[in-house]
């Protein structure tokens, strides 16, 4: 079979969808009467159609887009890759994917131009049909630095960060040459992951390559070394790099943010109004990091300054700052006070902010009010609801939000941890026994666990927050997906070294406390980036101060 059978048998199989066009009621001529590939693009004709196809870009144009399709095919030019393409993204634009989808095996089989399905990579990534870009561009028999770009990009944009990076190593064994645009995408996968060996590499590979650090990669080094707990060689990037975007400025402090480090963020701001003037971007950096350290009065200053000075107009992220920042510092009416005074509608992240609050004081009252503004609930939610009713013994209450979850089929998020080791991830579950190196990690685990007890730890049976027996709580808090991810990383890195660890979720307060005393009896540091901000545990003391 030739190659051009097999891609076609490839595609349909794939796509398993009829070879004739999808058009309501169309009127098409026989197969056999279009050329193979026909594009003549000095044709008035031809001329039109593309006109008419690039003015399509709302629903709404959804019936001239058919109109068109039908045009095409009487015209003869139903089999013209470029008209196709254009035609796909067209259906994409209308909101008929389906439609679409359906396009890609005619396509394909008129042998397309490596533009074309580059186009329509870049079509299906933009809509989350991620198996429909991956068919297109496994089918290509030649990939250019737009194709491995689209692909790498596309992926990094659904948050298939491991695949990106999986890409671009396939791309640099294809002896393809990757671009400032495939960098920033690469290493933006890194920073998501936590992954810094990979992110070292790819820094690295720009060096060598003498690709020009612009602003735009400049700022991405600087969030990948800040996201993979390295803020000191964020900080070196930041100083060697040209500063005359407020991009740049802005990934420093947002950098000094999720580490912390309120007053160097305040610092680097001054430093910044000197010669650059700030964005909105700039004021929600600078925010975050006064709600994590609770320096209220400092964020309340710039909360005025970014309005009174700048004119800037707070946005929902401004206020969703403050009002978390209000909630952490147990300014729960304060916090409520800004969200009635919003001029815009509150969105769920903000009340998500003010539950976590009533949840950290136990006002199960203003919890109850918060949960009856949000208009639909998720597990998380639920979850801070019942928490807020169990951290204040009220188990009933707490079992009737867990059964009103069940009844409703809302699931809880699923905790998730994950470490970098020689370059590849490790994900972990809460008591996951899914490992390859599963037994080797348990007994690591449980000489950790039996070292802190003798160091005077204790589990807390209040922090898992459920009515259930005291040894069952125990078992519950001892397996928890970042104490298997340390227990890991104690297993196959280097004694001594920094251990790098990112969760999906915030930690909870006996993790915590265990990875304090863990890394005194180890003398290790570890980094923990949880969903919130970064931890760093040394010599018993972590960087938050328990302020998080």
């Amino acid at each position: 079979m030739g190659n051009w059978k097999r891609r076609f048998f490839f595609i349909r199989r794939t796509f398993s969808v009829r070879p004739h066009y999808f058009i309501p009621n169309p009127s098409p001529l026989p197969h056999a009467v279009f050329p193979h590939i026909l594009c003549p693009q000095s044709d008035s004709n031809y001329q039109f159609v593309v006109r008419t196809l690039e003015s399509c870009k709302l629903p709404s144009s959804y019936r001239t887009a058919i109109s068109v399709h039908s045009r095409i095919i009487k015209q003869g030019y139903g089999m013209c890759p470029v008209i196709l393409s254009m035609l796909v993204k067209v259906y994409i634009s209308c909101e008929r994917p389906s439609v679409a989808r359906q396009l890609v095996p005619e396509i394909m089989l008129s042998n397309c131009s490596t533009f074309s399905a580059n186009l329509m990579i870049d079509s299906f990534m933009k809509i989350r049909e991620v198996g429909v870009a991956m068919t297109v561009f496994s089918a290509l028999p030649y990939r250019d630095v737009v194709t491995w770009n689209s692909i790498i990009g596309g992926c990094v944009k659904n948050s298939l960060f491991v695949e990106a990076i999986t890409m671009f190593s396939d791309m640099l064994a294809a002896k393809i040459e990757p671009d400032g645009y495939t960098f920033a995408s690469v290493i933006h996968a890194c920073s998501r992951l936590g992954a810094l060996d990979q992110g070292k590499r790819v820094h690295n590979l720009m060096l060598e390559k003498g690709i020009l650090l612009n602003y735009i990669l400049s700022s991405a080094l600087v969030d990948m070394y800040s996201r993979c707990g390295r803020i000191q060689m964020a900080k070196s990037v930041f100083d060697a790099s040209q500063r005359t975007h407020v991009s740049i400025w802005n990934a420093m402090i947002n950098g000094f943010a999720m580490h912390g480090l309120t007053f160097d963020a305040i610092s680097l701001f001054s430093q910044m109004e000197e010669s650059i003037s700030p964005d909105s971007v700039s004021f929600i950096g600078l925010l975050t990091a006064c709600s994590h350290c609770g320096a209220v009065v400092h964020g309340r200053k710039y909360f005025d300054l970014m309005k009174r000075k700048y004119l800037i107009e707070p946005e929902l992220e401004h206020y969703g700052a403050m009002v978390d920042m209000f909630a952490r510092a147990g300014f729960l009416d304060e916090a409520y006070a800004i969200i009635k005074d919003m001029p815009i509608e509150p969105d769920i992240v903000i009340w998500r902010a003010l539950l976590n609050g009533c949840r950290f004081y136990r006002d199960h009252k203003l919890g109850e009010e918060v949960v009856t503004k949000i208009k639909n609930l998720g597990s998380g939610d639920y979850v801070l609801l019942s928490n807020i009713y169990s951290s204040t013994r009220k188990w009933g209450d707490a079992q009737t939000v867990r059964q009103a979850m069940q009844n409703k089929g809302v699931r809880k998020s699923t905790g998730k941890s994950w470490i970098e080791i020689h370059g590849s991830i490790h994900r972990f579950k809460a008591s996951d026994r899914s490992h390859p190196e599963r037994e080797a990690i348990y007994n690591v685990l449980e000489a950790l666990i039996h070292r802190t007890v003798m160091e005077g730890y204790t589990y807390s049976p209040d922090l898992v927050l459920m009515d259930i027996l005291e040894e069952e709580k125990e078992e519950n808090l001892s397996y928890h997906s970042e104490k298997l991810a340390l227990a890991f990383g104690v297993l196959k890195s280097t004694p001594g070294s920094d251990i790098l660890i990112s969760k999906n979720l915030r930690t909870c307060l006996d993790c915590h406390l265990w990875m304090k005393i863990v890394s005194k009896v180890l003398h290790r540091v570890i980094i923990l980036r949880d969903r919130i901000r970064f931890h760093r545990f040394e010599k018993g003391v972590c960087s938050c101060g328990d302020y998080w």
